[in-house]
């Protein structure tokens, strides 16, 4: 009778403890996630403003070739 309380109480010992670690990992787990959404929500904004400044550029570039056609031809 004694062994089978030891064991028992062995038993739910291990599950609570092997339990914690699981709600643990998976904490950290969701933090880790929370990170990467944000990283890409950034990234996403960054890369609207990097293409629009990739057409600012193309624009300045046809305005100097008209430029340069411009003061070629004089």
């Amino acid at each position: 009778m004694l062994i089978e309380k030891k064991l028992t109480l062995a038993v739910v010992l291990a599950a609570v403890v092997e339990s914690a670690g699981v709600l643990i990992w998976a904490g950290g787990a969701s933090e880790r996630l929370k990170d990467v959404e944000v990283r890409v929500a950034a990234q996403a904004a960054m890369s609207e403003r990097l293409a629009r400044v990739e057409v600012h550029l193309e624009l300045a570039a046809a305005q100097l070739n008209r430029i340069e056609k411009k003061v070629e031809a004089k």
